[in-house]
């Protein structure tokens, strides 16, 4: 589909994204510790029809940035607004998966708030959100001296665990497609990341503490997509989620884990297709 790939400047930082197809705009945010590569899957699919813009946020992806830089899911939702208005993206989709969900719905209220009204609707997989306590004490662990040490000490040998983690976020580890592991290790790996990562860690409780006040101004259509075998966000805060954003539909993949995008992606596009058509 003639994917290109591109570099622009959001707040002093270089920001890397994916860019193909044409037509009405999907801008896709990934999770903690992805980038635009977990979409592959889905990218091309979605570009048969649409305009598809697969970001890589600064410290995240292919997007490298400074140790000290401010990855907090408030500041990121500032850059991809600011990326939306720089490109003139209208009339737009916005796609979150995760940390990139919730990303995803600060950025969806920063759009009501200024009156851009650039969001047309939202897709959200298994979206971070305050009625998830799934992690909350190994965030809480990590944001301590003790665990951002430990951590910082333990990244750079860290492989062995990367695929352990890979076949937990899985509802079924044979689906985990060749060149999977290699690509999130490859993220995982570059420059300054563990101090990008703890900066996200740092600011979660803020931010979704933040989400939770915010989140009663989105009005735009939304898609929830769920795996009921997800062990990453708490399937149990789907439900909430549906009944606070107006004109929520809820899609439950079963035997799916925290990514049916990557996991069962064929059913994942046809979902989203027949969301956007209406």
């Amino acid at each position: 589909m003639g994917l290109a790939g591109h570099l622009t400047e959001i707040g002093g930082l270089q920001l890397r994204y994916s860019q193909a197809g044409q037509g009405r705009p999907l801008l896709l945010l990934h999770g903690l510790l992805g980038g635009s590569f977990c979409w592959r899957f889905n990218i091309e699919a979605l570009a048969e029809k649409y305009a598809v813009y697969a970001l890589d946020l600064p410290g995240a992806g292919l997007s490298d940035a400074p140790a000290e830089t401010d990855c907090s899911m408030r500041t990121q939702a500032g850059r991809a607004f600011q990326f939306i208005q720089k490109l003139n993206l209208e009339d737009l989709t916005v796609f979150g998966t995760s940390w990139g969900g919730a990303v995803a719905l600060l950025l969806a209220a920063m759009d009501v708030e200024t009156e851009s009204r650039k969001i047309r609707s939202l897709v959200l997989c298994s979206p971070v959100n305050t009625w998830s306590r799934f992690g909350k004490k190994r965030i809480k662990f990590f944001k301590s001296y003790i665990g951002s040490s430990l951590l910082k000490m333990v990244w750079p040998v860290s492989r062995p665990v990367h695929s352990i983690a890979l076949d937990r976020v899985y509802g079924d580890p044979a689906r985990i497609a060749a060149g999977t592991l290699e690509g999130y290790a490859s993220m995982i790996w570059r420059p300054g990341r563990v101090h990008n990562t703890l900066n996200m860690m740092r600011n979660w409780q803020a931010d979704v503490d933040l989400l939770q006040r915010r989140i009663g101004k989105i009005s735009v259509p939304a898609l929830l997509i769920w795996g009921d075998k997800d062990g990453a966000v708490d399937i149990r805060s789907a439900e909430k989620l549906r009944q606070t954003i107006p004109a929520c539909q809820l899609t439950i993949f079963p035997g799916v884990g925290h990514l049916p995008f990557e996991e069962v992606p064929a059913q994942f596009n046809e979902c989203v297709f027949e969301f956007l058509g209406r």
